[in-house]
Parts: C-alpha cells; sequence; structure tokens
C-alpha cells in the first residue's frame, strides 16, 4: 500500500470519497483539490493548483512535468516571478519537500533563475544554435533580433604547443595567434570565446576590429579566404571560478562547450577554437538525415 503525506483536501478520482491527512492511502488516479479560500493567491498560484496526477509516477515528478507544459505553453511566461514556496505547497496541497524536489528539477533544466532576497523566476527562453552549421555568432544573434557585442580579453602571441599545430597543420613552435573575448547578448554575457590562429595566414590581425566585427567576415574580407567546413563537437562541462566570474554566473555553473576547426575550401585549417555557452541560455540542434537501413543483398 502506497502513502503520501499532504496539506488540504484530496480527492480520490479511483473511488470518489473525500478523505482528510496526515497520511493517505492512495493508488491509481487522484486529484489534488486546492481548497483554501481564506488564502489569497495569485494569478500564477491559481493556474496551478487543482491538477490531476497518476500515483504510479512520483508526485514531485508530475508537478515537475506540470510546470514544464506551462512554461513551454507560454502560461508561465519568462522574466515571471513564481509565488513563495508556502503559496505553492498550499496551492497543490503537497509539502514543502515536494515542492522542493519538483522545483529542483526544473533548476537542473535551467529553467528558472534564483534571486537571492527576490524570489524564483521563469528563466529566459534558450537561444537555439545550429550545431550542424558554420554560422557566425554575430551574424546568427542579429538575424533573431537581438544585439550581439563582443569584449577582447585576451590577444597574445604564442609558440605553437604540439595539440595545437597538429590540428592547424603547422610546426611545433610555429607563431600563433591566441585570443579570448567576451560574447554579450543584449548586454549579457552569455559565451566565453577562445581562438588559435596561424600567423603566416593572418598577419597583423591584431589591427583590426575584433569586439565589432565577426572573426569570419574579417578573415573573408581583409584577407581573402573564406571558411567553408568545420569538425565540432559538444560536451556538458561546469564552470571554472574564471569563466563564472567572466560570465557572471556561480562556479560549477552547467555550460556547453563546443570544439571547432575550421578550414578553407581546399581543407586547409584556419582556426581552431573552443566556446563556451551558459547552458541556460542556449541549446544546440541538428537535422537529422534519413534513416539508413541495411539492405540484405
Amino acid at each position: 500500500m502506497r502513502f503520501i503525506s499532504v496539506e488540504g483536501i484530496l480527492e480520490i478520482g479511483m473511488c470518489g470519497r473525500k478523505a482528510h491527512p496526515p497520511h493517505i492511502p492512495i493508488s491509481g488516479t487522484f486529484q489534488l483539490v486546492w481548497n483554501t479560500p481564506k488564502l489569497q493567491m495569485d494569478s500564477i498560484t491559481n493556474k496551478i493548483g487543482g491538477e490531476r496526477f497518476e500515483a504510479a509516477v512520483p508526485l514531485y515528478i508530475q508537478i515537475a512535468e506540470s510546470l514544464l507544459e506551462r512554461i513551454a505553453s507560454g502560461e508561465l511566461p519568462p522574466e515571471e516571478r513564481l509565488p513563495s514556496e508556502r503559496e505553492l505547497s498550499q496551492a497543490l496541497n503537497v509539502s514543502r519537500m515536494t515542492l522542493r524536489a519538483a522545483l529542483r528539477v526544473l533548476d537542473n533544466k535551467g529553467l528558472l533563475i534564483r534571486r537571492p532576497g527576490d524570489g524564483t523566476y521563469i528563466a529566459k527562453p534558450k537561444i537555439e544554435r545550429q550545431a550542424a552549421k558554420l554560422v557566425p555568432f554575430t551574424e546568427n544573434m542579429r538575424s533573431r533580433g537581438y544585439q550581439a557585442s563582443a569584449r577582447l580579453i585576451v590577444f597574445e602571441r604564442r609558440l605553437a604547443e604540439v595539440s595545437v599545430a597538429n590540428k592547424l597543420k603547422v610546426p611545433v613552435s610555429a607563431p600563433v595567434y591566441y585570443f579570448q573575448r567576451l560574447r554579450f547578448i543584449n548586454k549579457e554575457p552569455v559565451l566565453l570565446e577562445t581562438c588559435t590562429m596561424p600567423i603566416y595566414r593572418f598577419p597583423n590581425l591584431e589591427e583590426h576590429d575584433l569586439e565589432n566585427r565577426s572573426i569570419y567576415e574579417i578573415v573573408e574580407t581583409e584577407y581573402g579566404i573564406a571558411p567553408h567546413h568545420s569538425e565540432q563537437s559538444l560536451e556538458a562541462v561546469s564552470a571554472t571560478d574564471f569563466e563564472a566570474e567572466w560570465l557572471g554566473i556561480e562556479t560549477g555553473t552547467p555550460l556547453i562547450l563546443e570544439r571547432r576547426l575550421a578550414f578553407d575550401k581546399d581543407d586547409f585549417p584556419l582556426e581552431y577554437g573552443h566556446d563556451l555557452y551558459r547552458g541556460d541560455r542556449f541549446r544546440f540542434v541538428t537535422e537529422i538525415a534519413p534513416l539508413e537501413m541495411k539492405r540484405d543483398a
């Protein structure tokens, strides 16, 4: 027999009876009914109350999925402040522990923003980046209506180490440019970009405006070399102290690491980069080719 602890009135859907907590044996389908007329809930709380849940699935998961649906549909819009834990738990007739577990699911997906002393807010929708296309960040963001900008953090001439030399097809200790840029969307830091480029192909690169122009645009316009294709990989990482400080997030926050080796039309490398995207602001999407089926001879 399965028990759940709640506050308020539970209406058991299978048999239509009503019972009172603290512990009620339940199975099958039941409905949580909000019955606290003296408490003045705001409009968001009223939308969330009265949910119907299945007992076979953990209650906190069902609450999280219900909130996810409301976020996806726009019923809970970005930048909307959620009611307090007390109000939400009473609206749903669940304990605060259950509610916190549900909110933790959303938090782990980057859908909530917690502002100490202010409350919990619905996060802004994530920006989609095409994983299978070589599209300059600046161009891509501006085409979506965002104001894209950059800040040059580091610009150095270095000697290529073995791993970098192998990727760029230059001799070990050949001179290369190494630079980092902090990328912004509407003045919000969202991306930490690191690039290494061979000096022999792009002499005097430092003379160009690296804060207000796309690297690929500079390469094509000033040097006559058009980026043609790239090899890219994606993986999840956690922000270091250095990365967190520049991106305005907490240490350990999830980031998306994109490693990229770009080539010209003759298949010569022109740039090796690794970019760190804030996981709460971006998602990467790709188009899948038709399914290949092995056919018998």
